[in-house]
């Protein structure tokens, strides 16, 4: 499968792949447990936010990386038991505002949930 940011049924994708094949995609990635901490920050994420997947790892999303998205229209979305929606946003934490399309998955079948973010 060639998974583009788009493509209905990438969520069963991400679950299947190794992180390193994250890397390998054209927009940002944040995979996280259920509690928001993050397990894997790919590259294109880190050159949208500058911030460095080293860092991010292990951190709690919401809070430490990205307080901007602790908000109704984003960490409180992750509290549905299923979600794919997409929508537009603007990052504002530590990067200068960055316009992005964000899309939030999450199953309840998976032990993760994810951000992908493609930059305008």
């Amino acid at each position: 499968m060639n998974a583009t940011f788009s493509t209905p049924e990438i969520l069963g994708w991400l679950e299947n792949q190794e992180p390193n094949q994250y890397d390998e995609l054209s927009f940002g990635i944040v995979k996280m447990n259920i509690d928001g901490q993050v397990v894997f920050y790919n590259k294109q994420e880190s050159q949208i936010t500058g911030i460095d997947p080293a860092f991010a790892v292990g951190k709690l999303f919401f809070t430490q990386i990205a307080p901007c998205t602790n908000n109704f229209m984003v960490s409180e979305k992750y509290k549905q038991i299923e979600l794919d929606e997409e929508l537009d946003y603007l990052f504002t934490h530590i990067t200068t505002p960055t316009r992005v399309r964000l899309r939030l998955l999450k199953s309840a079948a998976s032990q993760h949930q994810y951000m992908l973010v493609h930059k305008y």
